[in-house]
């Protein structure tokens, strides 16, 4: 039961950070049917920023802070500004550069832009960073007893830090002027900008909030995992896809759902012995992801929370 509960605990975590990045795919693909391929490379580039700014305050890897003071936490607290801010910003512009001008396209042209995007961010980043993975500096977060479970500080600062994002977005969206607006265009862009909308400066808005998201789950990933290179955006980025479709596209709280299952579907199947499974559970962790995947294309396409809408034309 111990091991139940921490293995739980940790795919929450890592769950939070798959939904904030399915967060970006599901505002896109509502407000314009766009599956934005490069929003998982902006989640790598998020990373990249949250390593560069952290190593200019001096937190570098080779000599990891050995004590949080509050000192670290305002640098930490900036390095997550800059994150959110930096990807906030590079996705404003890949909408701007790369999608707007394809808007009333056939539907293949925006899909293969943005391919391009993401190969182009992937080269982006081998050339700052190199082909190797990165190291994160370790910081010095304590963990605690709760009952007969330890738990890291680090692992709840996570999900706090991730549920309130969540939380803040469900609240712009349902209860604010521009989240009546995004929720205007995402059902008729035509009528909406008859409304008075501008619908450009809606969608670039989104852009900003799903891409902020991304740079934000960029750094939350940081606290965590040891490292990073230029291609983790693609493998994160296809997870983070996998949870916004099981949770049923184009729907937030389903996006938000759809990666809390898949963190712990996960991290259960990483702890099954080689004994169960060839090479153990955790060899087979993207097989039983993409496995869902199949599942819910093939039985429930709309996802877990999804609702069938009729084709906008």
């Amino acid at each position: 039961m111990e091991l139940f509960l921490k293995l739980v605990i940790i795919g929450l975590s890592t769950g939070a950070i798959y939904a904030l990045i399915a967060l970006g795919y599901t505002m896109v693909y509502g407000i314009i049917e766009l599956i934005n391929f490069a929003h998982g490379d902006i989640f790598m580039v998020g990373t990249l920023v949250t390593l560069t700014i952290m190593n200019w305050f001096g937190v570098v890897a080779e000599n990891p802070p050995k004590v949080l003071t509050w000192d670290l936490i305002a640098k930490l607290a900036v390095t997550a500004i800059g994150s959110f801010l930096a990807c906030a910003v590079l996705g404003v512009i890949i909408e701007r550069v790369a999608y707007r001008p394809l808007r009333n396209a056939p539907r293949l042209a925006p899909l293969i832009s943005a391919i391009g995007v993401s190969l182009v961010l992937e080269d982006t980043g081998k050339l700052w960073k190199g082909n190797v993975d990165i190291p994160f500096p370790s910081l010095p977060f304590p963990s605690f007893q709760v009952g007969f479970v330890s738990i890291s500080s680090i692992t709840v600062f996570m999900l706090l830090i991730a549920s309130a994002l969540m939380v803040a977005l469900h609240l712009l969206v349902t209860r604010t002027r521009l989240g009546r607006a995004m929720r205007a265009v995402a059902q008729d862009r035509e009528a909406a900008a008859l409304m008075g909308v501008n619908v450009n400066r809606i969608i670039s808005m989104t852009f900003f909030i799903g891409a902020g998201l991304a740079g934000a789950a960029g750094f939350i990933y940081s606290l965590q995992f040891p490292n990073t290179n230029f291609t983790i955006g693609y493998d994160l980025g296809l997870v983070a896809f996998t949870c916004a479709v099981l949770g049923g596209i184009g729907n937030i709280v389903g996006a938000m759902v759809g990666g809390l299952v898949i963190g712990v579907v996960r991290s259960l199947v990483s702890e099954i012995p080689g004994t169960v499974l060839p090479h153990g559970g955790d060899a087979w962790g993207s097989a039983v992801v993409y496995g869902v995947l199949i599942l819910i294309l093939v039985f429930r396409p709309s996802g877990l929370l999804g609702q069938q809408t009729p084709e906008k034309v």
